[in-house]
């Protein structure tokens, strides 16, 4: 059961990830469905953790979590930029992060925390 839970989870948050940047951008890449998978069980499970920390709080570890964890997946996957090039944006890093994008992930945090919960505790109900 907790497999198949994680799994439900993983794919829910990495296709929400690869709509996101549809929507954003018109185009994806298969790493970042992995990324958002990962990012969004790390921030399930974490938010149960930091329960009596501020919500705002959770919020900017769990952006700093994703702007890592984009730094390290755009090193392994994004040397040539053909995923995503953030070197024209202000306040980049190596081209593969930046802080308008760490400060997004604020409030993307917060969607996923919410549909991670709600879908975490629907899964909960059906067994």
């Amino acid at each position: 059961m907790r497999f198949w839970k994680a799994c439900v989870l993983f794919y829910l948050g990495g296709g929400a990830y690869m709509a996101l940047e549809f929507l954003w951008r018109g185009r994806s890449h298969g790493s970042m469905f992995l990324l958002g998978g990962l990012c969004f069980l790390l921030i399930g499970k974490l938010s149960k953790g930091l329960a009596k920390i501020p919500l705002a709080v959770q919020l900017l570890l769990f952006s700093a979590m994703i702007t890592f964890l984009e730094l390290l997946t755009g090193l392994a996957v994004n040397g040539s930029y053909k995923v995503w090039d953030y070197r024209a944006v202000p306040y980049n890093f190596l081209g593969q992060i930046c802080l308008p994008f760490t400060l997004l992930w604020i409030p993307v945090s917060l969607g996923a925390r919410e549909l991670y919960r709600l879908t975490d505790r629907r899964l909960l109900s059906q067994h």
